[in-house]
């Protein structure tokens, strides 16, 4: 089947999980081309061909807080090239592939590629949980608006798709018809990764400005292996306690696995990854981020982590610290295969498409 695959650009780990699925297509066969933006397209481009770029949203963040401001005015002036780029691509598009069906992890273009030449279009993403689930108080409690403009950015994004797949490692009540929830999908790197009891802390920060959460951490006399808050590190630096280290997939995925705990953001992709090596998470959501607050909130709730507004405070730290026991008991239940039960999905609606006599 000729596969239209779409993936948006704004972090990575809509495209990490695409990988995933991605690899599943091509091994059963499937002539795949993808849509992409952003950091997406050199990721993909590396590990399969036909990888195209296209213009896509994206947010300038500052001191742990989404700047809504620079982030609209940015999107407006890449917008005004990016959107005949587009135009042009699909109009290729059209000549040189006219593809049967389109899967879409959270992208736009795609998804209007599909409603426009009457495709049928599979929702594969963590984002659509917001809107097709139906959430406690307690997750939205003192975010009221930035749950209900979130929930209209959502809702917006990829309505009437035939069918949603949302990614989880929480069960919320689903309240929409065509949606089902399936753990998080992992990369086989993660999934081959051997957990072990370690005594220092992994730190996850790709955010720019947050140096009191670095001021924080040196105080308390562990060691953190920090990632992501020197971009352009090509050698490891240590700085007392603090390990500063240059970016390495599989370095990473080790130093999760053999962590004590992870301090990061409230991105799905990470969490998802601490969830299933069964390491405590201290969570520290993008400010006016609704999703990585829910992220973190259920995080919390579900035992498996802590939530904090921000890390200025030391016996934040030490608080989370004293939780890991009680979290890595919880952690201890956990079980998934996420994979398996997405692959599953995508299969039977291909299968149904095929039925519908789209090929």
């Amino acid at each position: 089947m000729k596969i239209l695959y779409g993936v948006v650009g704004e972090g990575m780990g809509h495209a990490m999980r695409s990988r995933v699925i991605l690899e599943h297509l091509t091994a059963q066969g499937h002539d795949v081309h993808v849509m992409a933006s952003g950091r997406a397209v050199e990721f993909l481009s590396k590990r399969f061909p036909n990888v195209n770029r296209i213009h896509g949203l994206h947010m300038i963040y500052e001191e742990n807080r989404v700047r809504r401001g620079k982030t609209l005015w940015s999107n407006v002036l890449g917008g005004i090239t990016g959107v005949p780029k587009n135009i042009k691509a699909y109009f290729e598009l059209v000549d040189d592939f006219r593809p049967n069906v389109v899967i879409s992890d959270f992208e736009s273009w795609t998804y209007l590629y599909a409603k426009s030449h009457g495709l049928p279009v599979l929702s594969i993403d963590n984002m659509q949980i917001i809107n097709r689930c139906t959430h406690p108080d307690a997750v939205i409690e003192g975010h009221e608006t930035e749950f209900q403009l979130t929930k209209a950015f959502v809702k917006s994004k990829l309505p009437f798709c035939d069918e949603y797949v949302i990614t989880t490692f929480f069960r919320p009540p689903v309240r929409k018809a065509d949606t089902v929830l399936v753990p998080p999908i992992l990369r086989p790197e993660v999934l081959a990764a051997k957990p072990s009891a370690g005594a220092h802390l992994l730190v996850y920060q790709t955010g720019e400005g947050y140096q009191s959460m670095l001021d924080t951490l040196a105080k308390t006399g562990i060691e953190c292996r920090i990632y992501g808050a020197r971009r352009d590190l090509k050698e490891d630096q240590r700085e007392g306690t603090l390990l500063y280290r240059a970016f390495s997939e599989k370095g990473f995925i080790d130093d999760m696995a053999s962590a004590l705990g992870v301090i990061a953001g409230g991105g799905f992709t990470t969490m998802g990854e601490a969830v299933y090596l069964q390491k405590p998470m201290l969570s520290v959501p993008l400010g006016l981020q609704f999703e990585q607050v829910m992220n973190a909130r259920y995080l919390e709730h579900e035992g498996y982590g802590v939530m904090a507004e921000s890390l200025d405070d030391p016996a934040v730290i030490h608080g989370f610290i004293e939780r890991i026991p009680a979290c890595a008991k919880k952690l201890a239940e956990y079980k998934q295969d996420g994979n398996r039960e997405t692959f599953a999905k995508v299969d039977g609606f291909l299968d149904r498409a095929a039925v519908k006599g789209v090929l």
